[in-house]
């Protein structure tokens, strides 16, 4: 075949071929991720990928105990190593030596007594990072031991661990009549373990000093503007002088970076003058962080002979660990929530948050809600075992809908679609018993090679109800800014959201393309430069940022459509933007987006501030919280009565979502979410005797792996618009993850008849002897 011909074949082929499909396009659509193939190919930078010229290493020394004073901290054989060029500790923090996330009461560095295990003595910088390792391991600290309180219920007793006492809040609720009482009581007595957020990739940061005295510090915040105003404090300067500029963020399910590595690194930079950068060991990122309060919860629930809710009483006793951090936030949340998805006449809850010597709690997805739910999801589960009914049936005849009043006397304005989710899972076909298939293999508990017997695996069903708030809570400002830009026919959009895995790159840009019509847009990285939009955790930027997105896309639609509307003489309403199309209603106007932008820029900043809400008073009462989100669980799972373990077949979920926005990527947030709490449920635990860490690494901390992680069916997603809300969408990923333990949990009550009342779920619990 000649060139010519074979060119012409090339040609007709081409002419004949169906065009491309068209790229996904504004809301409603999965648009993949912008990141997504670099992160695929392992391309992406991280802050641990990090490098400056004339980079020093620093490594952190931390206290190898939870309680004791300290009677002197020797630098010397430190500072004359090769190598090392700076030494700080307490001595060394020029501006205010206190910080935190809620309450300002965590030393920088510790001074005179140490209160938990893990907290930083003393940070070095040197030429290399097994040099500063071991200079900071030859800072002499000399300890006098104290006993620590470890448990919380002792810390009303024991001596203050702080000068602000050991009590961090108490709520005590009161909600209708303290007489009421019912025919059926069920009591229970429930213990919730300590959950580690275990961020994929571990702390890492780099700090670069500034001509102007300042410093940069380059982090995978998911609260950059409170991390900058904290470290501008702590070191001294003017907020405008430290700039964070955020970093990939490999997994955040928590605070993401904790201060702990951060203010050191910036106090070693501003010291030395020169770059420093560090990297956290595993060990390190589990002394370092804050982790899910362990909670102690006492319950009675009174209910008619029908099973009706007639009163709920409650003590719930959070255990925040060294600093307060979060904790007034989780216990207002748990004490809120106490009673659940549940339409409950009366209730008297008593919630405390208490200091101890353990590991310091703070913000993990679902604080504060998850613990109630599996107390309170295993109370209803006694209720349905002393009526005789089905566990499902109690729950429906209780559950909570729009216009029903929480314990806090805040009626729920929002949708609540309870009875609908709960009804969608409960009818969801259940999976076959291993001898429907005897063709395929069945997975006994404890996997393909376990030691367990057939005989001795009973199956069981069970359900989770669960909610959480949206937002932050009890008179917490709650506002984002944005901007987008538009040249050429490419829009940018600058907002300070971070993107930490939840989506929100990628939502901005389909608000963008959904609201002028425009293909190409860019979300500009992360920095303090540009103004602040609140930290990354209950659903905010889906609805702060994501609001300010699309109201600054709406103020340059109306800068687009205004000449057009004026030339015709219309308004603008009469004029929408269609695929990349201006039509009139009339059809007498029809022209292109690219047309209208050519040669053009447009840009606009908004604002997007949810209504207020307020603290709860001296009652527990109050309207505090802006927005709810509703799940509903089933779960099956199969029991080795005889050893105790527990494989989990199937969990079944339908959830209130308001609206879907990228179907991708709601459904991965949700099944992110059911498997985090999975790992409550069965096997994470970060177990402290005595206030130390036991086997801080992710060999002894088990969390869940594909292995692990059973089918999971989405069966129904309720899309009720909430009309307060920015396109009516909720957040999707806390109430997975509040809900699915308290599933798991029931379903194995139901497989054993054992009551299972902690978490994670330990084989003794699940043996039944002579069974």
């Amino acid at each position: 075949m000649t060139n010519e011909a074979a060119t012409a074949q090339a040609v007709q082929a081409a002419e004949a071929a169906p065009e491309p499909e068209p790229l996904p396009h504004g809301l409603g659509v999965s648009l993949p991720a912008a990141d997504a193939r670099a992160k695929t190919e392992g391309t992406f930078p991280y802050a641990a990928d990090l490098w400056a010229e004339g980079l020093l290493w620093a490594a952190v020394l931390r206290s190898p105990h939870p309680h004791a004073r300290i009677v002197s901290i020797d630098t010397t054989h430190a500072r004359e190593m090769p190598g090392v060029r700076a030494v700080v500790t307490h001595e060394d923090v020029p501006g205010d030596p206190l910080h935190g996330r809620g309450t300002a009461d965590r030393p920088v560095f510790a001074s005179e007594v140490v209160r938990h295990h893990g907290e930083p003595i003393a940070a070095v910088a040197a030429d290399h990072p097994d040099t500063a390792r071991m200079a900071a391991a030859a800072v002499i600290v000399e300890y006098e031991v104290l006993d620590p309180v470890t448990d919380p219920e002792q810390a009303f007793e024991a001596e203050p661990l702080h000068p602000d006492g050991n009590l961090i809040r108490h709520i005590p609720l009161r909600h209708g009549d303290p007489d009421a009482a019912g025919e059926i009581v069920v009591e229970g007595l429930y213990r919730i373990g300590r959950q580690d957020p275990a961020p994929i990739g571990a702390e890492a940061g780099l700090a670069v000093p500034r001509p102007d005295g300042g410093v940069e510090l380059y982090l995978a915040s998911t609260d950059p503007h409170g991390d900058r105003d904290t470290a501008a404090a702590a070191f001294g300067l003017a907020p405008e002088r430290v700039k964070v500029v955020v970093t990939g963020v490999p997994g955040a399910t928590a605070d993401r970076e904790d201060r702990s590595f951060q203010l050191p690194l910036g106090l070693l930079a501003l010291r030395t003058g020169c770059p420093v950068k560090l990297t956290a060991t595993r060990e390190e990122s589990f002394l370092g962080h804050t982790h899910r309060h362990p909670t102690l919860l006492r319950y009675r629930h009174h209910a008619d002979a029908e099973g009706r809710l007639v009163k709920v009483e409650a003590q719930i006793l959070l255990d925040a660990g060294a600093y307060a951090d979060t904790s007034s936030d989780a216990l207002a949340a748990a004490v809120a929530f106490a009673c659940g998805p549940y339409a409950v006449p009366n209730a008297f809850i008593e919630g405390w948050a208490v200091r101890t010597n353990n590991p310091p709690s703070g913000h993990v997805r679902g604080e504060g809600a998850m613990q109630v739910c599996a107390a309170y999801e295993a109370q209803m589960d006694k209720l349905a075992k002393k009526l005789g009914v089905d566990p499902a049936d109690v729950r429906m005849r209780n559950v909570m809908a729009t216009g029903d009043v929480l314990p806090t006397g805040q009626t729920v304005t929002c949708p609540a679609p309870v009875a609908e989710l709960l009804e969608a899972v409960r009818d969801f076909p259940l999976p076959p018993l291993p001898k429907d298939t005897p063709e395929d293999e069945w997975l006994l508990p404890g996997g393909p090679e376990g030691a367990g017997e057939p005989g001795a695996v009973r199956r069981g069903v069970g359900y989770g109800l669960g909610m959480v708030h949206m937002l932050g809570a009890e008179g917490a400002d709650e506002v984002s800014t944005a901007t987008v830009r538009v040249q050429d026919g490419v829009a940018t959009v600058l907002c300070a959201a971070v993107e930490s895995g939840q989506g929100f790159s990628t939502l901005a840009r389909q608000i963008v393309q959904e609201t002028l019509g425009v293909d190409e847009v860019h979300v500009v990285p992360v920095d303090t430069d540009q103004p602040p939009a609140g930290p990354g955790c209950r659903g905010r930027h889906t609805w702060v940022s994501g609001g300010a997105v699309e109201r600054a896309a709406k103020m340059v639609r109306t800068q687009l459509l205004q000449p057009l509307a004026h030339k015709f003489g219309m308004s603008t309403e009469l004029l929408q933007i269609t695929d990349g199309k201006i039509t009139s209603y009339d059809g007498v106007l029809s022209t292109t987006v690219a047309e209208e932008l050519h040669g053009k820029e447009l840009w606009a900043t908004a604002q997007c501030r949810p209504h207020p809400t307020e603290p709860l008073d001296g009652a527990g009462q109050g309207d505090a919280f802006v927005g709810m989100a509703f799940c509903a669980i089933r779960a099956v799972v199969d029991v080795d009565i005889e050893l105790g373990s527990v494989r989990v077949v199937e969990l079944a979920v339908a959830q209130d979502v308001g609206r879907v926005l990228n179907p991708a990527q709601l459904a991965a947030r949700i099944e992110a979410g059911v498997t985090q709490g999975l790992g409550a449920a069965l096997t994470e635990n970060l177990r402290t005797p005595r206030g130390l860490v036991r086997h801080p690494d992710l060999t002894g901390y088990a969390l869940p792996t594909a292995l692990d992680a059973p089918d999971i069916h989405i069966v129904k997603l309720v899309e009720e618009r909430d009309v307060v809300a920015p396109f009516g969408a909720k957040a999707v990923s806390a109430v997975p993850v509040v809900t699915s333990p308290a599933a798991i949990a029931s379903a194995v009550r139901a497989a054993t008849g054992r009551p299972v009342n902690r978490l994670p779920i330990r084989p003794q619990a699940a043996v039944v002897t002579g069974g």
